[in-house]
């Protein structure tokens, strides 16, 4: 459901942000009054507009917006002035965030969206984690050049599983004990518990009529797919629908009266905003992040190794560490406040750091990172075996990841290509041919020149029980031989 990548470099303090980048900063009109009304965006290029809503975000009072201001998290916002004074004057107040359920594990790019629910708890509120169950049934349109493969519900419901798991490391949630409940505690929802059941002859006569073509049509996610070779199903069309139903739903049942999310996905919120006003007359908020790409244009959360995914079954603790610990010089401060909780007065003392002491400052960017995923206590196996493999000690390889082969699987060789795709170390085996023949890959230090090459008992013997492989020189994992 939500993709993104960055838009905009971070400022020291926010006034500099408000000169520099006016255009990141979007007003838009809100009503309640009138089902005739509609939120109209206000031209992004309007620096009147720009600058009366800059002087308003300087002025934020709640602790969230300030947050998200301050940090580089704020993208475009409904009704800002109402919202910063509804936060302030009520007490714990519900916000949702989705994620569909296409993959088993979320990826580094969902990290900046469970952050903002983090801090949306940490600031006095209830977040709201809505899993996309049936959504992901249809499958989320924007950005794609196609339709997504329609998943099963056995795979549904497996992802479902998967990447719930990772909300648990940043967020607290309801516990058992009613002593310990708290108006702050999150909860986990499944939009397949309200849409699944829906009758659809019903839906269409109560909800089709609160919908207009013309303004779907405007959308700039279907402008741009309208606009590609492949063809845009009725299936996805529906996908914006069913996503402002969910707000409506989620008001009504936990009174989520904002919805957070990837400004790709501001034409969605809108319409949920609006189906609201139209159905309860109620106002709701929407609060978008900017789209994150490193400095050099690259997807978040992406790399050649493949995608930096948040479970531990899927990406080793070490391999998370290294992704932070190899932020470019340009991004390292913007990401320590998007992605990290380090006080803005250190980041801003690590932001006077020049040339190679800027090292120290991506240290600190992965040790706070993967602090937040994994836990502190990981961080001092990751630092010795990190220590060890520059130092050449080798004395540890316990944060490195790992595969074991049996005897069995030695009798008549293990191949090279399949040891290095099990380790993570390549995505596949045609990558892994390319890391050989670019003579980046080693076994125990000397470069392996043949892709036939095979692991037999012969690189066990004399009571030896591991070997390294090396991807480059800042990857490697562990071969161990059990018998």
């Amino acid at each position: 459901m939500i993709m993104w990548a960055l838009a905009a470099s971070s400022c020291k303090a926010f006034s500099t942000f408000s000169r520099r980048s006016p255009s990141l900063i979007r007003s838009f009109a809100t009503t309640t009054n009138s089902e005739e009304e509609e939120i109209t965006p206000i031209a992004a290029d309007d620096t009147s507009i720009c600058n009366l809503e800059a002087e308003v975000l300087e002025k934020l009072k709640s602790p969230f917006l300030r947050v998200m201001r301050d940090r580089g998290f704020l993208h475009q916002c409904t009704g800002i002035s109402n919202l910063d004074d509804k936060l302030m004057e009520e007490g714990a107040t519900s916000a949702y965030l989705g994620f569909d359920a296409t993959a088993d594990s979320l990826h580094v790019g969902s990290l900046l969206q469970i952050m903002i629910l983090r801090h949306w708890q940490k600031s006095g509120n209830r977040p709201v984690v809505l899993i996309g169950g049936a959504t992901s049934k249809v499958g989320d349109p924007t950005g794609k050049d196609e339709s997504r493969v329609l998943l099963t519900d056995e795979i549904i419901k497996k992802n479902t599983d998967g990447i719930s798991q990772v909300f648990q490391k940043f967020l607290t949630f309801e516990g058992k004990d009613d002593e310990n409940k708290s108006d702050t505690d999150a909860i986990m929802v499944n939009n397949d518990d309200w849409l699944g059941k829906l009758n659809y002859l019903d839906f269409l006569r109560e909800y089709g009529t609160q919908f207009s073509i013309n303004r779907m049509m405007s959308f700039e996610s279907v402008k741009q797919r309208l606009t590609r070779e492949a063809p845009f199903s009725f299936l996805e069309f529906n996908y914006m629908i069913l996503q402002a139903y969910d707000f409506l739903e989620l008001y009504r049942r936990y009174n989520a009266v904002l919805q957070l999310g990837g400004s790709d996905q501001w034409g969605n919120m809108v319409s949920g905003i609006e189906l609201g006003r139209k159905c309860e007359g109620t106002q709701l908020f929407a609060l978008t992040a900017p789209l994150i790409t490193t400095s050099d244009g690259k997807k978040m959360g992406k790399t050649a190794g493949g995608a930096m995914w948040l479970n531990a079954d899927r990406l080793s603790e070490y391999d998370y560490w290294q992704f932070w610990r190899n932020t470019s010089d340009e991004d390292v401060i913007r990401f320590l406040k998007l992605f990290t909780e380090l006080p803005m007065d250190k980041i801003n003392e690590l932001e006077e750091l020049t040339g190679a002491d800027i090292n120290s400052a991506k240290v600190v960017l992965a040790d706070e990172a993967t602090t937040l995923l994994h836990g502190k206590e990981c961080l001092e196996k990751i630092h010795q075996t990190t220590q060890n493999m520059f130092a050449g000690a080798g004395e540890s390889t316990k944060g490195l990841p790992r595969m074991i082969l049996t005897g069995d699987d030695l009798e008549g060789g293990f191949g090279i290509l399949d040891a290095f795709v099990q380790l993570k170390l390549a995505t596949s085996k045609k990558e892994a041919r390319r890391l050989i023949q670019g003579g980046g890959a080693k076994l125990e230090g000397d470069k392996i020149n043949d892709e036939r090459l095979k692991l037999t008992s012969e690189d066990f013997e004399g009571g030896r029980t591991e070997i390294i492989l090396r991807a480059g020189k800042k990857r490697a994992g562990v071969v161990e031989f059990q018998q």
